[in-house]
């Protein structure tokens, strides 16, 4: 029986430190690195705000970014967080059924806005390194629009770029109230500058613009 007690009490500290454990925050980037299923804390500013990408992501989530990294956090809720909030957020990694890794916290109290705003500002990227590697950050890519402009409601639009690295697509969400048909220098065998969160959509990898302001001609 002792040794029953001792066992039990001794897995009983084993998870109460590894419930300590995960509340304590990490880098963005270890986050990132943390096997699926894996339940882990973080804190950076917003970089999308809440619901911004609804109609193309299905949800109400945002993004935030570190200094480390970046990555979206799917919620069903929409927590009203604002650009460049502070934010400290407790999920589970994982994919969001599309290809891209998210942060899902089971909970709106898993939530919380922290003190204070801090901005981010974005990463110049060339149209052909758009992966992977930049996936979940806030980039900026310059290039020329190789393809007619594509029309994909109730999701969003297609737009391709190149820079002379390899093409990308720039997806602007519908629910972000861009229309790209209605901005006069969006159009084939124009150099546009866009800035938003580097994403995936199942193998095409995407930059998705947040307002209109950052979509603006090239030079």
């Amino acid at each position: 029986m002792t040794r029953s007690k001792t066992s039990i009490a001794l897995a009983l500290l084993a998870f109460l430190a590894s419930a300590v454990a995960y509340a304590q925050p990490i880098s963005i980037a270890d986050a990132r690195s943390a096997p699926a299923g894996t339940v882990v804390t973080v804190e950076g500013s917003v970089t999308v705000p809440s619901g911004r990408y609804s109609s193309s992501t299905f949800d109400q989530g945002f993004a935030v970014e570190d200094g480390t990294a970046g990555i979206y956090v799917s919620t069903a809720f929409n927590s009203g967080l604002r650009l460049w909030k502070r934010v400290r957020v407790t999920g589970e990694v994982g994919d969001d059924g599309f290809g891209q890794l998210v942060l899902r916290p089971a909970a709106t109290t898993d939530v919380v806005a922290l003190h204070g705003a801090q901005p981010v500002f974005a990463e110049d990227v060339a149209t052909g390194d758009v992966g992977e590697g930049t996936e979940g950050s806030l980039v900026a890519v310059e290039g020329t629009i190789t393809r007619p402009i594509v029309n994909d409601l109730p999701y969003g639009y297609q737009v391709f770029i190149d820079d002379g690295s390899g093409e990308t697509q720039v997806f602007i969400a519908a629910s972000t109230g861009i229309n790209p048909f209605s901005i006069p220098f969006v159009k084939p065998g124009r150099r546009i500058r866009a800035i938003g969160l580097s994403g995936q959509f199942l193998a095409q990898n995407e930059v998705l613009p947040r307002f209109r302001s950052d979509l603006r001609p090239a030079h």
